[in-house]
């Protein structure tokens, strides 16, 4: 999933007991202070700071001291530590935003049930892996270990977006159906031991006559280190003897990532995850987090979840479903069979404060925080002038190779890649949904029963009855050709798509340039799609299969694109995949450019076995993992350079030659070249950052403002204030069964405002309630009603409430908002008593 990056270090609290610690972000207005800075803002182009250093400090304690003392003015580390973040909060020189997209789980390792020595994995049995769900106290990890900045999580769902809320009656009971109970965790354990052959002897398993040894693999920058210590005493009071192994993000990454799991190094990896923008569609978890489609490194390739699953999950990440109410549906029966496969056990969603000095400005993603957010190179700068240098503290730097097609998916490599890039849409930090960048209009066609919702003003969604893809469209890539095959060259009948995309790109768009000074082209769009295909044609020498599972997804809903028009750039994509949004299908389908000589370089190195894109391959051909900024890799890149420049080497001649020109080709190498010599790496992008320098000894590198960056600095700056709704429910502690007719006896009302004043009600979406009884039981669901601005009222039937018995009962409150995407909960616990009862004494 492109969305869902590693963690190396994270902090969440969703919901109203957020609002307690929000800090409101920077205002939107510039305040620069003089009328010389406001005169440089207007006149500005790119990046609002000249320089920003990236080093690597990875202890959350010093945050606070080093932005005080004015040598760091940034860190991309969440604050995990409740103490560390009272600092942070208490100092003057400080300033923080909340986010609220990082989760914290526990990866298992599915091989065996016999690892390749011989040993037992007990984690190869989905049921002993859906057993740990009961076994582990998520409310003690939450308030003891997260000191209360986290939220139980028990589902693949993220608790703080949108579905969550949508699926709400589901998640609550599969929450309770998997509550904390180590006693029906312990049988289960024990039942399926024996069935493995397994006996349980003098307290301990023993297997073929030896101990039953569990490695846990444990992240020791963070809470994580307490999980990992936890949960291994867990599995020791369980009757396994468990190695404890710490490990840094770098150190661990080499073992869990890159290891085949039947080699048995480890069993059970402390992990972490983030959304690097708040995802209004959750449908492709399943196919991510539990089948080989979601990457392509070896633990992937090792799932192996039930068929009824896979092919679930499979339909949902093609959005395969004829209507929103069926995709609803689709969504809970693969919440219950996520549940069974366990393949992660999902522990919290926490909260995520990204530290800053005070008089820094930058957008902050609600749920990539900082480290997540697309648009901090666009707007991050010093409140009070511009330009400037800024240094960036980091937990983690170059943690794994970097390359454009399977390089590094580390969440602060990916931060500062993002700088150096320029994407044709970016998301609204806010909502999620997407912005154009580099497009000047879209346009959406859906077959007549497909459910598609606009939102924003810069595309259009229409209906057909039919949509044919014309026959000259490009479906594949023949290999052995060197050419894109037709639609009417692969198919002898017509082709029909359940949606079309059509993107007319911004007219300036050739006239930009890459950061080695090259203008762009139209074979930066056209060489990644023939990498689509190259990948995964085992006739090709660039062919990886740890690709195929990624590919085939794809290939099931693609249905061709063609490039209508060159002048301006307009492209058409024809596929089957629908989304909710129709601002995420287009900036989904809308292809975006990468530097051909870039990925020339690679393709050259791949091809002759020296190097390769993915770490699955590397591996398996025993060369490097590819890296264009430092290592073995660049020595190997420059050769490859230099012999490109002497024959004016193309990768694939047969369709880039009619793009490109000779003398073009020779220009861009040149450019490379110079670049190369000057800065010491091929890291170029179009972004408004460039890579100026490496230095992986340090521990550091520098990003510098890229001058010929064509956009104003100034227009992403209004997204810097999240308007999140702040609750408070209120209703009855007592209730007498059989007098909910008589007025409010069992009314409730819940407040909903945003800084002390009343929500905007035409920016609420909707407010929901459930209502459980004594038992966690679901009794009602249902809307509330506005009584007020920024009031509503609650009143759960009669039938309902009399239904409840004499004990204690919950009301639960989902508010989402248009102007969030992220929902607000809130909840309120009361009594009900026999008629005539009495309240209990205070």
């Amino acid at each position: 999933m492109r969305r869902l990056l590693f963690l190396g270090a994270t902090l969440i609290l969703v919901g109203v007991v957020a609002v307690a610690l929000h800090q409101p972000a920077p205002s939107s207005v510039p305040a620069m202070g003089q009328e010389s800075a406001a005169a440089d803002l207007r006149s500005r182009r790119g990046a609002l700071v000249d320089q920003v250093v990236f080093t690597r400090e990875d202890e959350a304690g010093r945050v606070t001291g080093l932005i005080e003392a004015g040598t760091h003015q940034v860190f991309t580390q969440g604050i995990s530590n409740p103490a560390v973040f009272r600092r942070l909060r208490d100092s003057l020189a400080t300033g923080y935003d909340l986010s609220y997209g990082t989760s914290s789980e526990l990866t298992l390792n599915p091989a065996g049930p016999e690892l390749a020595d011989g040993t037992l994995n007990p984690f190869h049995v989905p049921a002993i892996r859906e057993a740990l769900n009961r076994l582990v106290d998520r409310e003690y990890i939450a308030q003891e270990l997260y000191g209360g900045l986290a939220e139980p999580r028990f589902l693949p769902l993220s608790t703080a977006f949108p579905d969550y809320a949508r699926l709400a009656a589901v998640a609550r009971e599969l929450e309770l159906r998997y509550a904390h109970d180590p006693d029906a965790a312990r049988e289960v354990i024990h039942r399926k031991m024996a069935a493995l052959g397994a006996q349980l002897r003098e307290g301990l398993w023993h297997y073929e006559s030896e101990p039953v040894r569990l490695i846990v693999l444990i992240r020791t920058e963070d809470q994580r280190r307490q999980v990992g210590d936890y949960v291994a005493n867990l599995l020791q009071a369980l009757g396994f003897i468990v190695e404890r192994r710490y490990r840094t993000a770098e150190e661990a990454s080499r073992i869990w990532i890159a290891t085949d799991p039947k080699a048995g190094q480890w069993h059970l990896y402390t992990g972490s995850w983030i959304s690097i923008e708040v995802q209004r569609d959750q449908a492709e978890v399943f196919s991510f987090y539990y089948t080989p489609r979601g990457r392509a490194e070896p633990l992937w390739q090792a799932y192996e979840p039930a068929p009824a699953f896979d092919e679930l999950a499979d339909r949902l990440h093609r959005r395969d479903y004829r209507d929103w109410e069926e995709r609803q549906a689709m969504m809970a029966r693969a919440l219950e069979l996520a549940m069974q496969d366990s393949s992660r056990i999902w522990l919290v969603d926490q909260l995520n404060a990204s530290a800053r000095a005070a008089n820094v400005e930058v957008a902050v993603d609600l749920a990539g925080g900082l480290a997540g957010s697309a648009l901090w190179p666009y707007t991050l700068r010093y409140a009070d002038r511009v330009g400037g240098r800024m240094v960036f503290g980091t937990p983690g730097l170059l943690t794994e190779p970097w390359n454009p097609v399977a390089g590094s998916n580390w969440i602060f490599d990916q931060m500062i890649m993002r700088a150096t890039q320029d994407p044709v849409a970016l998301p609204d930090p806010f909502t999620g949904l997407y912005r154009p960048q580099r497009i000047a209009q879209a346009a959406v066609t859906v077959q007549e029963e497909v459910t598609v919702a606009r939102t924003l003003d810069w595309l259009s969604v229409s209906t057909a009855a039919e949509i044919v893809v014309p026959d000259d469209a490009w479906i594949d890539w023949d290999v052995e050709a060197g050419r894109f095959v037709s639609v009417g060259e692969a198919h002898d009948a017509p082709v029909t798509a359940r949606t079309r995309v059509r993107v007319r790109y911004d007219a300036e768009l050739f006239a930009q340039r890459w950061h080695d000074g090259s203008p762009l082209s139209l074979a930066d769009f056209v060489l990644p799609w023939i990498l689509t295909f190259a990948r995964a044609d085992e006739a090709s020498r660039l062919f990886d299969p740890a690709y195929l599972p990624t590919f085939e997804v794809f290939q099931r809903h693609f249905r061709g694109w063609r490039i209508v028009s060159r002048d301006p750039l307009v492209i058409e994509v024809f596929s089957d995949q629908v989304f909710p949004d129709a601002e995420t299908l287009v900036a989904t389908r809308a292809p975006g450019p990468q530097p051909w000589h870039i990925l020339a370089l690679g393709i050259f190195a791949e091809r002759q076995g020296e190097l390769a894109f993915s770490s699955n391959k590397a591996d398996r051909r025993r060369v490097d993992w590819m890296s264009l900024v430092a290592g073995p890799s660049v020595p190997i890149l420059a050769r490859h350079l230099e012999r490109a420049r002497e024959h004016t080497a193309s990768p694939f001649p047969g369709v880039l030659d009619e793009l490109l020109e000779e003398d073009e080709i020779a220009a861009r190498y040149q450019a490379l070249a110079d670049w190369q010599a000057q800065r010491g790496h091929f890291w170029v992008g179009n972004g408004p950052f460039l890579l100026d320098s490496v230095h992986p000894v340090a521990g550091s590198l520098v990003l510098e403002r890229f001058r010929d960056f064509p956009d104003p600095a100034d227009k992403w700056l209004g997204f810097t204030r999240p308007a999140i709704p702040e609750l408070d429910l209120a209703g009855p502690l007592v209730t007498a069964l059989g007098t909910a007719d008589e007025g409010d006896a069992a009314t409730f009302h819940l407040a909903v405002t945003l800084e002390g004043e009343p929500y905007p009600p035409e920016a609420i979406d909707r407010v929901q309630f459930l209502l459980f009884d004594g038992r966690g039981t679901l009794v009602e669901r249902g809307a509330a009603e506005p009584s007020a601005p920024g009031h509503w009222r609650i009143a759960p039937s009669p039938a309902a409430l009399a239904g409840l018995g004499v004990g204690a009962n919950r009301l639960e409150v989902a508010v989402t908002s248009h102007r969030v995407a992220l929902p607000a909960f809130a909840s309120h616990v009361f009594a009900t008593v026999p008629p005539g009862g009495t309240e209990p004494s205070p």
